[in-house]
């Protein structure tokens, strides 16, 4: 390391020990709070997913509506409307769901979750429905049910074509869980704000996890692209 660096960063306490810590606690949070939202949100979106595809408005007409209102608000309003209002939800702080709620991590949780899980199903849904005809004639003709079809053909055509989208919805949660620290909750831009507050050097404080914003994205997309390679390697010539 040049001398020079070597001697700027012994002269800022905002880069000692202590501080590392608490950039690491923030980092911890963010991938639990971005990992658990995404995996309940792709969970709850592949039902939601096949039930939009239905020609029956009372099937796919809550599900649009539930998907056109959390696309149409910002993330940061629903992430205040559940972690203001269930504390104002008549009798629940008599009952065990606020040892829960109580907590901002998991009302911040459960906005994340509906969010992504609105995001999810329309790529899901629009991934189904250009499923090419000729393969579900192909199925039908060969006997398979409407089930068999769906897990056999339908989906994995699907997956296919929504991983591009899908990665992109993951990345865009990533930078968007930078919101949970209206509520307290300490993530890296929690983290970054404390260490702002304390050592009043917002450059190095925003910048830093900034840096740690931009390598975990750099992550995903490494991530996504091997998937991808590996969900169309048939289309791979042979040998390549």
């Amino acid at each position: 390391m040049p001398e020079f660096i070597a001697t700027w960063l012994n002269q800022n306490d905002i880069f000692n020990a202590l501080t590392v810590l608490h950039y690491w606690d923030g980092l911890v949070t963010t991938v639990q709070l971005v990992f658990l939202s995404l995996l309940l949100g792709l969970v709850m979106a592949l039902p939601l997913a096949i039930l939009r595809t239905s020609k029956n408005w009372l099937i796919s007409g809550p599900v649009w509506l539930y998907t056109y209102l959390f696309r149409g608000t910002p993330l940061l309003i629903q992430l205040y409307i559940i972690y203001y209002g269930i504390a104002q939800i008549h009798g629940i702080q008599d009952t065990f769901w606020w040892l829960i709620f109580r907590e901002p991590f998991y009302p911040a949780l459960l906005a994340f979750t509906l969010n992504t899980a609105a995001y999810t199903t329309e790529i899901i849904r629009g991934s189904i429905v250009a499923t090419p005809a000729g393969e579900i004639e192909a199925a039908k003709a060969y006997g398979m049910s409407w089930a068999l079809r769906l897990r056999r053909i339908v989906l994995p055509s699907a997956a296919r074509r929504a991983v591009q989208a899908y990665s992109n919805e993951v990345i865009f949660m990533l930078h968007a869980s930078a919101i949970a620290s209206v509520v307290t909750i300490v993530d890296l831009t929690g983290a970054a704000r404390n260490i702002y507050s304390r050592f009043y050097a917002p450059f190095e404080a925003f910048i830093a996890v900034a840096l740690l914003y931009m390598a975990l994205t750099f992550l995903l997309v490494y991530a996504f692209r091997r998937l991808e390679s590996r969900l169309l390697r048939h289309q791979h010539p042979a040998g390549s």
